[in-house]
This record gives structure tokens, sequence and C-alpha cells, in this order.
């Protein structure tokens, strides 16, 4: 089983890329927190966790998944993949500070670099510098299936940060980025509802057929940063 959050689609693609691989099934960290679904009886061999990197570490919603995460049965393998854009900070150590107390250490650690998605620092309208990074992704992604396929055990990540660094970082950066200031919505929005239905964490609904966001709601994922290691 393949664990994976994605935003917008970059992690999706490792996760399914490396499933299909495997003979993994990938499963949607977003849709089980949508539904409570924090437990699994099945037997697997290995459990896979994708997601990108938020701030030189995990997304809130990774972080809650991670802490409440309940196995009926221990895989044998273990494995976290961070996709990043620049660095993946320190990503794979924050989920293993999670999942080690529980019984659940991280066997391997891995990275790949696809484009940054965040657009308010990074521009993606360079098509032929996208492409480079995606085509180098896919062979990065191809080495990482042949280890996970071998069930090579390391930390084979790539550009990190110091720990203290990431952590210090972190725990200001992601804090400022998630406010919902810096969310607005644009003449052009039709109305559809998309962003209310998909937001993980319900942080968004409809008024007069525009999306307002819910300060009460991003507050309480952002408590979780406290519990960080």
């Amino acid at each position: 089983m393949i664990l994976y959050f994605s935003a917008t689609g970059n992690s999706e693609y490792v996760a399914r890329r490396i499933a299909a691989e495997t003979g993994d099934i990938a499963v949607s960290i977003t849709d089980c927190y949508k539904k409570q679904i924090f437990s699994f009886d099945e037997k697997c061999k290995t459990l896979g966790i994708v997601s990108p990197t938020y701030s030189w570490g995990l997304p809130v919603i990774v972080i809650e998944f991670l802490q409440r995460l309940d196995l009926s049965h221990k895989p044998d393998y273990i494995f976290f993949i961070a996709t990043y854009g620049t660095t993946p900070g320190q990503a794979g150590r924050f989920a293993d500070n999670i999942l080690a107390p529980k019984g659940l250490p991280l066997s391997a650690k891995f990275s790949v670099k696809m484009p940054d998605t965040w657009t308010p620092i990074f521009d993606l309208s360079n098509k032929e510098k996208v492409q480079r990074i995606n085509n180098y992704a896919e062979l990065e992604i191809d080495h990482i299936i042949e280890q996970i396929k071998n069930l090579v055990v390391g930390d084979f990540m790539k550009n990190k940060l110091p720990y203290p660094i990431a952590k210090i970082g972190y725990h200001i950066e992601y804090d400022s980025m998630r406010k919902t200031k810096h969310f607005s919505v644009e003449d052009t929005c039709v109305g559809c509802g998309l962003c209310a239905k998909n937001c993980p964490v319900s942080a968004i609904k409809l008024k007069d057929r525009k999306p307002e966001w819910t300060k009460e709601a991003v507050r309480n994922v952002l408590s979780l940063l406290t519990s960080l290691p």
C-alpha cells in the first residue's frame, strides 16, 4: 500500500507510478482524512508514504494522518518519498520522528525533484525548463522503483538541509504561508465549488457562489505544529 498526499499532482503521480510497477495500491491521504479513516487491517509487506515538501517539512494534513495512523499488521519495509522543488528540507526525518515511536520506523527515505508549484515564488511558464525537470524526475522515479523492489535500506534523500535549520524555518515559514489573508478570488471564478469540495481540511465555504476561507478551520489545523518533534 502506498499512502500519498498531493495538492497539485506531483506526489500522486510518483505514488501511482510506483504502485503500477510494484503491484501495490495507491491510497489518497486526503480521501482517508475526509472519511476519518486512519486504521488499516490489510496485510502488506511494504508500506509507502509519498508527500510534497512544504517549507522544508511536511504538510500539516500528513503530520496529523501519520500521528493517527494505526496498522494492525506491521509491514516489513516502510519507505518515504518527498517530492520537492529546491530542497526536501528534512521531510523524511519529520516523518520518521512521528512513525518510529509507533513502532513503524522508516526503512528507506527517497526524494524526487519536480517542478515547484508554489507559484507566488516559482515561475512555471518556461515549458522547456519544466519538461527538463520532469524528464529527470522520471529517471529518479525509475531508480527508486528498483531500490524499493530490492528492499534497499538507507537515507537516499538529496539536497537536504541540516535538521535544526529545517525545523526552525518550517515553524516560521509554514505558519505564515498558510494564513488565509494570502488567498483571494478573481472575478473569473464561476462558482463551481470544486475548491470547497476538494479542500482536505474543509477550510473553504461558498457564499453567493464565491469561496470564503474560514480562519477557524485553518487555525485548528495549525495547532498541530506545536506537536512536531
